[in-house]
């Protein structure tokens, strides 16, 4: 089972994406802000981290420049924004994002984006 950390700081979405997530059969856990979305990354290595950009604490982006850093590419990490504009998918991927995804989320194009990234992976 592929397991997925959900960094998101809007209780409403985590818990809907959450459970989305969980119905489509992935190990769910959820982070509420950046420095909380780094700490478990770190501990708990998730396969795939869905990650807000902007967070109270710490920002995505720090929190997954964090992440690379400490961790290399081990964990593909999909930003989250509602900001789509070509800087904003610029500053994610020069963060260390392996994909990106618009808020709110469309949930057949995050599934499809998520495939992509479990290419070539062992599912456990």
């Amino acid at each position: 089972m592929q397991r997925i950390l959900l960094a998101e700081d809007h209780d409403d979405n985590r818990e809907m994406l959450m459970r989305r997530l969980t119905r489509a059969g992935f190990e769910v856990r959820g982070a509420s802000d950046g420095q909380d979305a780094l700490t478990q990354a770190l501990a708990w290595k998730p396969d795939l981290v869905l990650m807000d950009v902007s967070m109270p604490i710490m920002s995505g982006l720090d929190a997954t420049r964090m992440i690379r850093a400490k961790l290399g590419a081990t964990i593909k990490v999909i930003a989250l924004t509602a900001h789509a504009m070509n800087e904003s998918r610029e500053a994610c991927f020069e963060a260390g994002c392996d994909a990106f995804a618009t808020k709110p989320v469309d949930w057949p194009n995050l599934m499809e984006e998520m495939n992509r990234q479990f290419q070539g992976r062992p599912t456990a």
